[in-house]
């Protein structure tokens, strides 16, 4: 009889494991970009492996979007006005990791004649019709007591960049790389950059708030396997560049150069900025929801900006 009981102990035993439910994988999309690079990174080292997180390349912040809105993914690298946007949709991403700050990349490039930024009253200024330039313009306005009345404002995509400007349909576009290296070896002059409005463009990484609550033990790895990443950067950086730069399609000195605008913040940075109880960015969020709204690139409904921040993984780690 003891024999008999054995088996069915062990039997119990194992239905009793097999019951327990697996988390639901954390998908995350992201657009090819410099600044989420280190993500794959982690990917490639070995650091989210068996850990229940995905990564989902698709080819542009628009696509990301459409995913995340569909339900395909449930955790996303984007911009802070996209992360608004999302908002404003009716989902309920936070903010638990800023990946990067543009730290230069982000420029007002104009012609010779144009000195400095009062020179841009009465003058046409090519921008994309998106938050980040409309953005950028009005605090570079800020800087020069104008407004969006003092100028001329000529909405471009960013792909129509560079003709405008050589072929003299601009005298300053708000732009950024490649276009920013191409227009100053063509004459432009730099007049103002996002190195002057530190901490206000970013890239984040958020997950849906249901996600966090269900599964935090796999947000926390995420948030984990990103500064593991970062500190064998840091120790190894010419592997790390390597490796990052052949996802890329760049060189690694290309690639070096195109993190010279970019500013990765560590971990103290991070707290500043998303920290729950006061973060850096809840100004910045209003600012760009106001922007948003001057340019009707948002509705107008209640967005909650302070539960956009989730710092407690960094807090954690």
């Amino acid at each position: 009889m003891k024999r008999a009981v054995i088996p069915i102990i062990f039997i119990f035993i194992l239905i009793q494991g097999c019951s327990k439910e697996d988390p639901e994988y954390l998908k995350i999309g992201t657009n090819l970009w410099p600044g989420y690079e280190p993500l794959y990174l982690a990917r490639e080292l070995g650091f989210f492996r068996n850990k229940n997180i995905h990564l989902v390349e698709y080819s542009s912040a628009s696509q990301v979007l459409r995913a995340y809105r569909n339900g395909i993914i449930n955790g996303a690298a984007l911009t802070l006005d996209e992360v608004l946007l999302l908002r404003s949709y009716g989902f309920n991403p936070e903010i638990i990791l800023v990946l990067d700050v543009s730290n230069g990349a982000d420029v007002i490039i104009a012609k010779p004649y144009i000195r400095g930024l009062k020179d841009l009253k009465g003058k046409r200024i090519g921008v994309e019709n998106s938050a980040l330039g409309a953005y950028m313009l009005s605090r570079a306005l800020e800087r020069a007591g104008l407004t969006y009345r003092d100028i001329k404002i000529v909405p471009l995509e960013i792909d129509e960049h560079y003709r405008a400007f050589i072929k003299n349909k601009v005298d300053a576009v708000v732009t950024f790389e490649p276009v920013k290296s191409k227009l100053l070896r063509r004459g432009g002059r730099i007049i103002f950059d996002s190195s002057q409005i530190p901490n206000e463009i970013v890239d984040v990484l958020v997950v849906e708030e249901v996600y966090i609550k269900k599964y935090p033990d796999v947000v926390q790895e995420v948030v984990k396997g990103w500064f593991k990443a970062l500190k064998f950067w840091e120790g190894n950086p010419d592997k790390a560049i390597t490796v990052m730069a052949k996802r890329e399609g760049l060189t690694p000195e290309q690639l070096k150069n195109a993190f010279n605008g970019i500013k990765i913040p560590d971990i103290k940075e991070n707290l500043t900025l998303i920290d729950r109880k006061n973060p850096e960015l809840r100004q910045v969020a209003y600012k760009l929801l106001t922007v948003m709204r001057t340019n009707e690139l948002i509705g107008e409904g209640f967005i909650n900006i302070d539960s956009l921040f989730n710092g407690r993984f960094i807090e954690d780690k």
